[in-house]
C-alpha cells in the first residue's frame, strides 16, 4: 500500500512538471529568462567622475574692506575722564580720637546758632558726626523724618557743596535715608572728625549746602585745655596723698614691730 501510494505521487509530480513546461514554452518565458541573463552579464558603463574643487581655507570675513593690521594700543594714548578720580589714604582706626560729651554739645550748639540763620524756606537740619561716619564704613544716615518729607522716594545722587562751592557727589538710598557712596570722599577731604557738628541746608531737591561747625576750635580747645590742666593738678594731689598715706603705714609697721621686742 505504501508503494502504491509513492508511485502515485510520483507520477502525479512529473504530470505536473511536463503541465509547467509546456505552459511555460507556449509563454516564451525561456526567451525571456535567457534575454535578462544576457543583458545582466553586459558590464555597466563606468561613470564620468567630476573634477574636485580645491578647498580655500583661509579666513572667512563679511566686509568688502581690506583687512587692515590689528591696533596696537601702545602707542594711542588713553583719553582723561571729565573728572579726575580722588584717591584717599586708609585711615588709622586704631588710633581713633573720641570726643567728650562737652565738646560734642559745645559743637552742636554752634550748629544750631548757624542753622538759625540760614533762610528759613529752605529746609535744614543739624547732624553731629560720629565714628562710623568719619572713618570706617563711612555710612551717614539721616533723619527719617526729613528724607520722607523733602528728599526723593528712589535712589537719587546728591550733590554736597561745601562752604567753598566745592561739589561732591553721594549717593542717597531712599530705603536706608543715608547717604554711601561719595559720602567717603567728602569726610576725608573736608578732615571730619567724631564730634564734628555739620548743618545740612537743602537748597534744591537733590542740593545740600553743607556746613561744618569743628568740635576742636579755639574756644573749646581753651576750655578743653583748661580741663585737662586741672586733670593733672588732681591727678598730682590723689599722688601725694596716696604717698602720704604710705608713709604712715610704714611708720605704725615699725613702731608695731618695735612694740613687740
Amino acid at each position: 500500500m505504501v508503494e502504491s501510494s509513492e508511485l502515485s505521487y510520483e507520477q502525479i509530480r512529473l504530470k505536473r512538471v511536463e503541465e509547467n513546461k509546456k505552459r511555460m514554452f507556449e509563454l516564451n518565458l525561456n526567451k525571456l529568462a535567457q534575454s535578462l541573463r544576457v543583458s545582466s552579464a553586459k558590464p555597466c558603463p563606468a561613470k564620468t567622475r567630476m573634477q574636485r574643487v580645491p578647498v580655500d581655507l583661509s579666513e572667512v570675513r563679511r566686509s568688502n574692506r581690506p583687512k587692515n593690521p590689528p591696533p596696537s594700543y601702545r602707542e594711542m594714548g588713553l583719553e582723561p575722564l571729565e573728572r579726575p578720580r580722588r584717591t584717599y589714604q586708609r585711615r588709622d582706626l586704631l588710633n581713633r580720637v573720641y570726643a567728650s560729651d562737652e565738646a560734642r554739645v559745645y559743637a552742636v550748639h554752634k550748629a544750631e546758632m548757624l542753622q538759625s540763620s540760614l533762610e528759613p524756606g529752605f529746609p535744614s537740619f543739624v547732624k553731629s558726626m560720629l565714628q562710623s561716619h568719619v572713618t570706617g564704613g563711612f555710612w551717614l544716615g539721616l533723619p527719617h523724618q526729613f528724607c520722607r518729607t523733602h528728599l526723593p522716594h528712589r535712589d537719587e545722587m546728591i550733590t554736597l557743596v561745601d562752604e567753598n562751592d566745592e561739589e561732591f557727589l553721594a549717593k542717597y538710598l531712599a530705603e536706608k535715608n543715608g547717604l554711601s557712596g561719595g559720602w567717603r570722599g567728602f569726610a576725608i577731604d573736608h578732615q571730619l572728625v567724631d564730634g564734628d557738628a555739620l548743618v545740612f541746608h537743602l537748597i534744591n531737591s537733590t542740593t545740600f549746602k553743607v556746613y561744618i561747625t569743628r568740635v576742636y576750635d579755639e574756644a573749646n580747645n581753651d576750655s578743653d585745655r583748661n580741663d585737662k590742666e586741672n586733670e593733672i593738678e588732681i591727678n598730682k594731689k590723689q599722688e601725694e596723698n596716696c604717698s602720704e598715706a604710705g608713709r604712715l603705714r610704714s611708720c605704725s609697721g615699725k613702731r608695731k614691730r618695735g612694740g613687740r621686742k
